[in-house]
């Protein structure tokens, strides 16, 4: 049987994110509220900084478990990782120790951190990858769109995929959402018209955060 990934050391990395991000930002949280206090969740975060994970991780309302690239667990970061109830998937295959481990979670009633662009990038969600219909069907789990809006481009940064430190980040959580139709179909059109679907989501909440932030 697939391990579920801890929700008390995503409890843990919670905390931790929240004392790292208000340490190194300033970040300004709207929003939260409209984040379900239980059952099975999704929170959908696009991705243009480094810190997006971390940063939503910390100013979450309930501890999230996210989908993080295979990659990042190098050295000591794998056990610590891995020790906050992070999932580690491999992109360039279909790992379905990954899709077991974040189906676990909401089968649990937790919340699943996803970056549908896959990678980070320009953080427009021009680009939906299946997964998060997938996983959105599957799991019976609402969507919350999360547009993090940070300082990319500015002069001042030390590290590219940052924002200037002590710059203020917004992170904007939208209303929950169904993927799916109502008919619970799995099929290939099914989770294609989902995933047109979420997009469509995605793309209006990070207009609507961007208009709400001015950025």
């Amino acid at each position: 049987m697939t391990d579920v990934p801890s929700l008390r050391g995503a409890e843990v990395g919670r905390r931790i994110g929240v004392g790292l991000m208000y340490g190194l930002w300033k970040p300004r949280v709207l929003g939260s509220w409209r984040v379900p206090a239980a059952g099975p969740l999704i929170l959908a975060v696009n991705h243009a900084h480094n810190i997006d994970g971390p940063m939503v991780m910390g100013v979450s309302p309930r501890p999230t478990h996210f989908l993080i690239k295979k990659e990042a667990f190098v050295g000591p970061l794998d056990p610590f990782l891995t020790g906050i109830g992070q999932v580690k998937v491999d992109r360039h295959s279909t790992d379905r120790t990954a899709i077991a481990r974040a189906l676990g979670v909401l089968e649990r009633g937790g919340v699943l951190g996803i970056f549908p662009e896959g990678t980070r990038g320009e953080g427009d969600f021009a680009s939906i990858r299946a997964g998060l219909a997938y996983f959105a069907v599957r799991g019976g789990a609402p969507i919350v769109p999360v547009a993090v809006l940070g300082s990319s481009d500015r002069p001042g940064r030390l590290i590219k995929a940052l924002p200037p430190l002590r710059s203020r980040v917004d992170v904007v959580f939208g209303d929950p959402f169904d993927a799916g139709d109502g008919s619970g179909r799995r099929t290939r059109k099914a989770l294609d018209e989902a995933t047109a679907r979420i997009q469509k989501q995605l793309t209006a909440h990070l207009e609507n955060a961007r208009r709400l932030t001015g950025r």
